[in-house]
């Protein structure tokens, strides 16, 4: 542990020093197979060949120029984000926390434009996770997020998910926008139901008010389709993404429709380094992969046949109670500590994630087969039994 780091981090004591596929191989000699993926980032494993190959193309023309000129990287991703999904326009950032609080100015702008300027407040979900700045632990509402860093920004009012009727009360003349991940990551992988988000969408319209996706974790193939919403047919007016679009190279960007987009004009917003040419070349090198013929198909496939083998081994196993999730974004709900599942787990050479209410997180790279799926639930029957000895 480096003292000029600061301790904000809990950090495991493995370094890695190289990966490959679906595996990390640490600086000791240890491999491991890795169904965190950065956190969910990773999702066409480590040093991919088409993307490092775009990065290392990229970084032989131009790293950075401003935004004030034009980018013709971030020109093409913009365009093929928009073909794909529903929004008509798309701004670039550099981590999911930034787009979350474009989202929100996009929100607040559109109605001030809009002559609405008492509207401001944001509706959010309980257990829900948009980032770590000022404002996105606010709409998060967790307390271990917001002590110490108080007083809390105004302007964020919480119900919990699935809970039209809640929903429905806390819409006033002051709500301009209501924001929910279509699964829960941090959260402890939570789905909203199509109906709640169909509930949402006839209320946002009723109320004359946005409806905003937060797909950062559950976007970008994660559960088997492109977006999680897609699983629902209901479309938001904005989406907020990041991890997975840069496949580890720092991006986020925001989809909106051409209404909202409309409203954030010249001087209104901007980044020093969202969009680069390198971002927005690798992001463009990943939505190659991920639009392919057949790609998404096999991590929806890869999801079920993980999710089947999961829960195969319930019966025996008092470890953990269930399984759910969707696509290669699951949880294991945790009757023991999961702490102490991901360390046995970690210890049999796989690598995972805890996330609240007591769930361990499985977020393979979407790129695994039958063989990583064998492998990886040969350790969890292993990491069981150790723990139940």
């Amino acid at each position: 542990m480096s003292s000029a780091l600061v301790q904000n981090y809990a950090r495991i004591d493995v370094a890695f020093e190289r990966g490959e596929g679906a595996y990390l191989y640490a600086n000791d000699g240890r491999r491991f197979l890795d169904f965190a993926s950065g956190i969910g980032v990773t999702s066409l494993g480590h040093a991919h060949p088409e993307v490092t190959k775009a990065l290392k193309d990229q970084a032989d023309k131009v790293w950075h120029v401003s935004n004030l000129y034009n980018i013709d990287p971030q020109t093409r991703l913009a365009e093929r984000l928009v073909a794909h999904s529903f929004a008509d326009r798309a701004f670039f950032c550099n981590s999911g926390a930034e787009a979350v609080e474009a989202s929100f100015k996009m929100a607040r702008i559109y109605h001030n434009t809009n002559e609405d300027t008492a509207r401001y407040r944001v509706i959010t979900a309980a257990n829900a996770f948009h980032g770590r700045t000022l404002a996105t632990i606010a709409a998060g509402g967790q307390a271990k997020h917001l002590d110490g860093f108080g007083p809390r920004v105004d302007g964020f009012d919480q119900i919990a998910l699935n809970d039209l009727k809640a929903a429905k009360a806390a819409v006033g003349p002051e709500t301009a926008a209501i924001i929910v991940e279509p699964v829960q990551g941090e959260g402890g992988i939570h789905l909203a139901d199509p109906d709640f988000l169909a509930g949402l969408r006839a209320l946002c319209d009723e109320a004359g008010i946005l409806l905003i996706y937060d797909e950062i974790q559950c976007g970008m193939g994660r559960t088997g389709k492109l977006w999680a919403h897609e699983w629902s047919g209901v479309a938001p007016d904005i989406m907020t993404l990041a991890k997975a679009l840069g496949n580890g190279f720092p991006i986020g960007a925001v989809l909106a429709t051409e209404a909202v987009a409309e409203t954030l004009v010249p001087g209104k917003h901007g980044t020093t380094f969202g969009g680069n040419p390198l971002a927005t070349s690798v992001a463009n090198a990943v939505l190659d992969e991920m639009l392919a013929d057949g790609f998404l198909d096999h991590a929806e496939r890869m999801g079920a046949l993980l999710r089947k083998r999961l829960e195969g081994l319930i019966g025996n196993k008092r470890v953990f109670s269930e399984v759910r999730g969707v696509g290669l974004m699951l949880g294991l709900q945790c009757t023991d500590s999961n702490l102490e599942l991901m360390a046995a787990l970690r210890d049999e050479g796989v690598l995972s994630v805890v996330a609240d209410g007591n769930v361990l997180r499985l977020l393979p790279p979407l790129i695994i087969g039958e063989a990583e799926i064998d492998e990886a639930c040969a350790a969890v029957e292993r990491a069981c039994a150790v723990i139940e000895s």
